[in-house]
């Protein structure tokens, strides 16, 4: 007799955290370093325009001063290009504002409830595109 294992798939909800998850984004859009390279603010795009896709940098954490190797296009998007006034605006769509907001807070794990207060929009319209059936710009919960 076989044995089915069955997998618990735990349904996400608004108190669910998400965020960007490269590997993943990596793995499934052959154009996701492009798509990154068009977030560069005006000074980095002229910095990084004979960038490498395999260079990284070393990034020193500041509360560990753990030193990483970090790729680089997403470190300097992280540190300086997202904390760019102009970056989001009311005008930004919604997947583009949930991403461009996970890479201005440094990637660290929000739920709807959460971004819908920093973006001004409704967490279960949040939570509808985060949950679709297509995964937008590696946008993930944390499992």
């Amino acid at each position: 007799m076989i044995e089915i294992k069955r997998l618990s798939l735990v349904k996400p909800t608004v108190q669910t955290r998400f965020h960007i998850d490269f590997e993943w984004w990596s793995q499934n859009d052959n154009d996701w370093r492009v798509f990154l390279r068009n977030l560069l603010c005006a000074e980095h795009r002229q910095a990084y325009a004979n960038f490498q896709e395999e260079d990284y940098v070393d990034w020193v954490d500041v509360e560990t001063a753990e030193v990483q190797r970090v790729d680089g296009l997403q470190h300097v998007l992280i540190t300086h290009c997202a904390k760019e006034p102009g970056f989001i605006t009311e005008h930004t769509t919604m997947v583009d504002a949930i991403f461009r907001w996970f890479l201005a807070n440094g990637n660290d794990p929000l739920t709807p409830n959460e971004l819908g207060e920093k973006l001004n929009r409704r967490a279960s319209l949040i939570l509808a595109v985060l949950t679709g059936a297509q995964v937008y710009r590696g946008l993930r919960p944390i499992i």
